[in-house]
């Protein structure tokens, strides 16, 4: 920073501006390969969009590591888009400016507002103009020239040339283009595999793109072979500095220095769109930011005291919203508490009672369906009323773009008057419309959500579960919390069938052999030869939980990922380790079914059960398959297969690279106290997993009972058990069935049913059931019933008649 005239501070900030001629040129695509090229480098990059576009600059932050940030004249002003550029390339060496639309194409019947030349004009920054060649050559240069010399505060400084059909023609076209003074810093041939995936609204945000990442690498290298970065850094060097002093967020606001209230803020897949200086003056202002997962997370922030929920796509994971009932119970009963809610877009449709036809949070009474068309427009409207906002009739700037309607479009009280017209729902506590405001030229707007925030009471979450109270830890709950003294258990899902003498014996055999260490050879070599593997194919455990805690430090994993609802343990394990545990939530309107694209192309690591606990959800093994690629890890949790009479869909016997499988002997045997299970499969990932487990870490009665339970004989007790087991259970299912319960099919023992609320009057009865809503994905309206001999099950049954008559 030096002194200009009459001691004003200059900035020096080198940048350039992404420009073309038209939409479709390959502006995105080159803009965002330039940044990650130039980050690798080992450049700081600042990655900034003209407009009010929010997923380009999602592919922004990717690239750069760095927030994305939008510079638009219309909502914060002419004055104050210089002033943000300075603020979000704070600490960078090279800012990079993605244009909008053409060059010159901005608000219609503006002259230009707020298009990428008006932003390039404030700024004082050159142009780099990407130039789409696929249909001529030397008509390139013509509008290249006319490009450069339309209007004459803007810099052409150097063109690049998009889809270059072969070398003669990239040749013809650079040499008309710099005979027209405006030298070529590149030229990309075609190659449609780099580019982004376009979605109803725009590009597909980075959040939702499984091969984001990788797609990026491919396209920086792309870039860097073609384009001279060289050049490039000297044209963003030559920029003029800057009379201006970047935007701060705690000039706008006043913290205070008795509270930090926490402030809610939606985010996860389906809510990707907010201004970076939203949440920044929120936390200037002294706010403690806590963001949250409508999708996956069960309950809102701990203190909630504000709630803001941005745009983005809820309609693509409509299912996963509609199935985390207990987070969307909660958001409503918040929100008709009076928690201050801000709701744009995706927040206003994740409000309503219902998206598509499908259950959502319910708190505006109205309904939303997605159309085939889309709104995209720039409004001035002022505020109907006294509200959250502000006072009746303060003005703002804001853009709406989206592809679905909402019935009705207000209520008594509407939000916003745009142009004569009601539009959004308002409160004294609640903003919601389809309408993005700027915060960053609307102050105000954060001041006032502010204010009420710090008056609010903290939100409590949702209501206690019934008799037992609330679960500190849901992921560590099991159910064997939930027996007690008198209670018959159908809460813990161990066979209740008594135990062969033969497996006695070798229990007691191995308490016998424990004078000395413990010698795990004989049980590796029972479960190879019961699988078909080799020894390095296998790998004995105290049960299936040490073997998920081996897998959570196997490897430093970017992406693991747990398919839910199901057993909690992997999550414990995963947490412990320092892992963000990322979650695909199977429905229960498909029989809870994984779809396979449901999970994230750049998971590193996926855990799924099979069959599920506690769904019973057996999975046909081609889908599990599928899931396998190179540099991920399958895990399949194969705890129940031994009840499925035959195993159908096992695949402990299959060698796939990747694919582990975790077996315990736990349940079908009922022996919960003998910890004894193994895992098998690729010998690369065991070999990672032995190389965490600790000395003797199987007890000799274990492996005394692994080695037993792999006989011929206790095979064909195994299929005796299943096969008894699953005679008991559609007993319970039958019954269950005429009673009028809903459950859902299961080849587990035990199965997953919606009660309502009677877990609680059952319990008064005599009887322990497994509450669900500590799996992720299921709310307080199912439980879990574990199958027990037709005697318990008839007294189960009988007490539900008398009760639901």
């Amino acid at each position: 920073m030096v002194r200009g005239p009459a001691g004003r501070q200059m900035v020096k900030l080198p940048r350039v501006v992404i420009a073309a001629p038209a939409t479709g040129q390959g502006k995105t695509t080159i803009a965002t390969g330039l940044m990650a090229a130039l980050t690798g480098r080992g450049l700081s990059v600042s990655g900034h969009k003209v407009g009010p576009d929010y997923i380009d600059p999602g592919y922004h932050a990717l690239a750069t590591g760095r927030p994305g940030r939008n510079l638009d004249p219309f909502l914060v002003g002419e004055d104050l888009v210089t002033p943000l550029l300075l603020h979000g390339a704070q600490g960078a060496e090279v800012a990079v400016v993605e244009g909008v639309m053409g060059l010159y194409d901005g608000l219609v019947g503006g002259e230009g507002f707020a298009s990428t030349a008006h932003v390039a004009a404030l700024t004082r920054t050159p142009i780099i103009l990407v130039v789409d060649i696929t249909y001529a050559s030397r008509s390139i240069a013509a509008v290249v020239h006319g490009m450069s010399t339309f209007q004459p505060d803007v810099t052409v400084a150097g063109v690049v040339l998009n889809k270059a059909g072969h070398p003669r023609h990239a040749a013809e076209v650079s040499r008309a283009v710099e005979s027209a003074g405006v030298p070529v810093l590149g030229v990309l041939p075609r190659d449609d595999g780099i580019q982004a995936p376009s979605r109803h609204l725009g590009l597909v945000p980075a959040a939702e793109r499984g091969l984001a990442a990788e797609s990026l690498d491919a396209l920086s290298e792309h870039v860097a072979a073609h384009v001279d970065l060289d050049a490039v850094l000297d044209v963003a060097r030559k920029a003029p500095e800057l009379d201006a002093k970047p935007w701060d967020p705690a000039a706008h606001v006043s913290a205070s220095s008795h509270d930090s209230p926490v402030v809610a803020v939606a985010a996860g897949r389906a809510f990707t769109f907010r201004y970076a200086e939203t949440t920044e003056l929120l936390a200037a202002a002294g706010c403690t930011i806590a963001t949250f997962d409508p999708a996956r997370d069960t309950h809102l922030p701990s203190g909630t005291r504000g709630l803001y929920l941005g745009g983005g796509f809820p309609e693509m994971h409509a299912s996963a919203l509609t199935d985390n009932a207990s987070l969307r119970a909660e958001l409503r009963q918040a929100v008709l508490d009076g928690v201050p809610t801000i709701a744009e877009c995706a927040g206003l449709l994740y409000l309503c009672r219902s998206l598509d036809g499908k259950p959502m949070v319910g708190a505006i009474d109205a309904e939303a369906v997605m159309t085939s068309g889309f709104t995209l427009a720039y409004h001035r409207p002022v505020l109907s009323s006294d509200c959250l906002l502000g006072e009746e009739g303060t003005p703002a700037s804001a853009h709406e773009f989206h592809s679905s309607t909402v019935s009705p479009t207000h209520d008594a009280r509407p939000l916003w008057n745009i142009d004569g017209t009601p539009a959004g729902f308002a409160g004294p506590t609640l903003a919601a419309s389809y309408l993005h405001v700027h915060w960053a030229g609307h102050t105000d707007h954060a001041r006032r959500f502010v204010d009420a925030v710090r008056v609010a009471s903290v939100h409590r979450g949702a209501p206690a579960p019934p008799v037992d109270g609330p679960v500190p830890d849901p992921l560590r709950h099991h159910g064997d919390e939930e027996i007690g003294d008198g209670l018959l258990d159908f809460a813990v899902n161990v066979s209740d069938l008594p135990r062969p003498t033969w497996l006695d014996e070798a229990i007691r055999e191995g308490v016998a052999a424990s004078t000395h260490y413990p010698d795990s050879r004989e049980a590796h070599e029972a479960v190879a030869r019961r699988h078909g593997r080799d020894r390095a194919e296998v790998l004995i455990t105290a049960g299936a939980a040490e073997a998920f805690y081996l897998i959570a430090r196997a490897r430093p994993w970017q992406r693991p990922v747990v398919v839910h609802p199901q057993f909690t343990e992997p999550d414990v394990a995963l947490r412990s380790a320092g892992h963000e545990v990322g979650h695909v939530i199977c429905r229960s309107d498909d029989g809870f079914a994984l779809e396979p694209t449901q999970v994230p192309d750049d998971a590193d690591l996926v855990i799924i059960g099979n069959p599920t606990n506690p769904t019973g959800r057996l999975h046909p093994a081609a889908v599990l398959k599928s899931l396998t690629r190179q540099g991920r890890v399958l895990v399949v949790d194969e705890a129940f297969m031994d009840f499925v009479p035959g195993e159908p869909e096992t695949l402990a016997a299959q060698r796939l690279p990747g694919l582990v499988v975790i077996r315990s002997l736990t349940k079908l045997w009922s022996i919960p106290g003998i910890r004894a299970g193994y895992v098998v499969g690729d010998p690369d990932v065991l070999a990672d997993l032995r190389h965490h487990q600790q000395p003797w870490p199987v007890s000799s009665p274990a492996l005394a009972a692994i080695t037993a339970t792999c006989t011929p004989t206790a095979q064909a007790e195994q299929r005796r058990r299943a096969e008894q087991i699953a005679d008991d259970r559609e007993f319970l299912v039958q019954g269950l069935d005429d009673v009028g319960i809903e459950v859902v099919d299961s080849t587990a023992p035990f199965v997953l049913a919606r009660l309502g609320g009677m877990r609680s009057w059952l319990r008064r009865e005599g009887f322990a059931l497994r509450r669900a809503d500590t799996f992720p994905g299921l709310d307080e309206s199912w439980v879990r019933i574990a199958v027990r001999r037709r005697e318990a099950t008839q007294r189960l049954l009988t007490t539900l008649r008398s009760g639901t008559t």
